[in-house]
């Protein structure tokens, strides 16, 4: 790892009319671009749902509480899905992790034409009977425009939700992050123009990163005027909570005669953890351990 290290920090402003919060994700999505092999394209649109998961996750109560975020487009890319706590933890993959486009007018990543039209889903598992799912229609498939809409429409949230992810020639994670600004209920019109004044003169999200800016920074960028108060700072970092267990939990919930016709087969089997891409081997002694304590659970 680099000494570059990556954090979040949240934060209030004038008067705690408005909440934000910012992430700086480089190291965290250069783990997930190098677990899954990623294409320059794969790897912006996964690092820019990540970075959004991860400030959303920090939205989150409860330590157990899990923020999933689906992506199901009808472009290339075929579906991104991300997995985040409020410890600074996220994971995901994207379906189709090598996909390349030709790039826009702009020279910028084509993210939008990769993920295609369809929807987003948001789920929140806070331990309760049945989870919150929230799911809208994708706006732009750019995924912060995606996620700003989404506050919008499911959540009635006023936001802004800026990403990017900039990557060097040789495909390596150059900068990554984003922000997410909200105004809280009762925000004063002054509040709300001036807000949108400052968020029109942010261009884009990676020159912001690029030039050496701090989350800390980029929010005072964003807040411009206002009075901002930082409330928490907190290292984020890819993870994955896989396991032999938990791969060998999911054998067992398998038909018996799948199970069957894997010990028939006579060879070991390679399981993959979609989210971080580890592999699981199960020897046929396995295989047949797990058959018979898959029976004796009925």
């Amino acid at each position: 790892m680099s000494e570059y290290k990556d954090y979040m920090v949240r934060a209030t402003a004038a008067n705690a009319q408005i909440r934000a919060f910012a992430v700086t994700s480089k190291d965290t999505v250069e783990e997930a671009r190098k677990a899954h092999d990623l294409s320059p394209l794969a790897a912006a649109a996964l690092g820019r749902l990540m970075s959004g998961a991860l400030m959303m996750g920090d939205m989150l109560k409860n330590e157990k509480d899990l923020m999933t975020i689906q992506v199901e487009g009808d472009g290339p890319l075929g579906g991104i899905t991300v997995t985040s706590d409020n410890s600074g933890r996220v994971k995901g993959y994207v379906r189709n992790p090598y996909v390349e486009l030709p790039k826009k007018e702009n020279g910028h990543l084509d993210v939008g034409g990769g993920v295609g039209h369809g929807t987003m889903t948001v789920i929140r598992d806070t331990g309760l009977k049945d989870p919150y799912v929230g799911t809208v229609e994708l706006y732009t498939g750019e995924i912060a425009e995606d996620l700003t809409y989404y506050f919008a429409v499911s959540e009635q949230t006023p936001s802004s939700v800026g990403l990017g992810v900039l990557i060097n020639t040789d495909y390596t994670i150059k900068q990554a992050g984003g922000f997410v600004v909200q105004l809280m209920p009762g925000a004063s019109e002054e509040t709300i123009s001036k807000l949108e004044e400052n968020l029109k003169k942010i261009n884009s999200v990676t020159d912001i990163l690029d030039a050496g800016k701090t989350p800390e920074e980029m929010l005072e960028i964003a807040l411009e005027g206002f009075d901002i108060e930082f409330t928490g700072t907190m290292p984020v970092q890819f993870f994955c909570n896989c396991d032999k267990d938990r791969v060998e939990r999911a054998l067992m919930l398998l038909d018996k005669k799948e199970l069957d016709d894997m010990i028939a087969d006579g060879k070991q089997i390679e399981l993959k953890c979609h989210f971080c891409n580890k592999s699981y081997t199960f020897e046929i002694e396995d295989l047949k351990k797990i058959r018979a304590r898959s029976q004796e659970r009925g």
